[in-house]
């Protein structure tokens, strides 16, 4: 990371797995964990696309947080009596202090739960997905795709790794510089990476292979943000997404796939980043737009080839 970065993205603490085989000391089991999540957040988003896109629903609960934090962390006002009906309680912070009542940290989603203990088992956002594709495949629905093919791991990786470097967390590095040299440093990062991403995306459909993978859920997760937040608030501002022709086909592409547009909520978006970051948006006013008719329009992206689930198909409508 360039030393001239100021924002430092704090490492997940609670890295616990849960395992097909049990032999982390979780193993997986159809209604034991719950996720934790806001539909504000690009790291929590992602798991509610692959838990879609994989038909884990039935298997894995999940508890949507208000997108509005207060000091004492998300919080589930967003349920009957200001409690997560499963949990039983108030504030993600309750699970973390289960776990480790001297924990200091941040409170973070997307968060995996226990429900019977109601100890935060990880916070690991990297590696909650990748375990989604690979420890539950007993609880795939039938037809679910491969996010995670064993012979593209590598590539895969490699792609993940540009891509949370240079965009998912520069937008971050970007939006808190405190100084104008850091801001510079992520905000050129950025839109270097999004040309080479683009350049990629012109010749083939999906980053990785001809089917929809892991790394484009990590991808997507930023750019159906950008213009509703990053471009303006992040000061990420050299190009709107609908300026950059073939990122914004390929996100209209994505959005308009069963899996993603149905766990897409603009309002919980543009309503925490405006509403929570009060040193960037001290007034507290929250955009009224923009214009999201442009996601349902059509994209010609078929045209590249690339099936979207490899021989399996779409998730069947919420």
């Amino acid at each position: 990371m360039s030393t001239q970065t100021e924002f430092v993205r704090a490492p997940n603490a609670f890295t616990e797995r849960v395992t097909a085989d049990g032999s982390s000391g979780w193993p997986v089991e159809p209604g034991r964990y719950r996720l934790v999540v806001s539909k504000a957040c690009p790291w929590a988003s992602r798991g509610l696309i692959s838990r879609r896109l994989l038909g884990l629903e039935d298997a894995l609960s999940v508890a949507v947080a208000d997108p509005i934090q207060d000091e004492r962390s998300w919080r589930f006002t967003l349920d009957p009596d200001d409690r997560d009906p499963v949990l039983g309680i108030r504030f993600l912070s309750q699970a973390y202090y289960k776990t480790d009542p001297n924990y200091t940290g941040g409170i973070s989603v997307p968060a995996l739960v226990d429900v019977p203990s109601g100890k935060l088992v990880s916070n690991d956002y990297p590696q909650l997905t990748i375990d989604f594709a690979t420890e539950w495949r007993a609880y795939h629905r039938e037809g679910a795709p491969d996010l995670y093919p064993e012979q593209l791991r590598d590539e895969i990786d490699d792609i993940n790794q540009a891509v949370f470097t240079d965009v998912n967390n520069a937008v971050y590095q970007a939006g808190f510089a405190k100084r104008p040299e850091a801001y510079a440093d992520a905000y050129h990062r950025l839109f270097a990476r999004l040309d080479a991403l683009s350049e990629r995306l012109e010749r083939q459909r999906f980053l990785v292979g001809d089917t929809i993978t892991e790394a484009d859920i990590r991808l997507f997760t930023t750019l159906v943000r950008f213009d509703a937040v990053y471009h303006n608030h992040f000061k990420c501002n050299r190009n709107k997404l609908t300026e950059m022709p073939v990122l914004w086909a390929y996100a209209r592409d994505l959005y308009q796939t069963p899996g993603f547009y149905d766990t897409v909520d603009f309002d919980h978006i543009k309503r925490h980043y405006y509403l929570v970051h009060t040193n960037i948006n001290p007034t507290g006013i929250v955009p009224l737009g923009p214009d999201l008719s442009g996601w349902d329009t059509p994209h010609g992206r078929e045209q590249l080839g690339g099936r979207p689930f490899g021989d399996g198909t779409p998730p069947a409508p919420v």
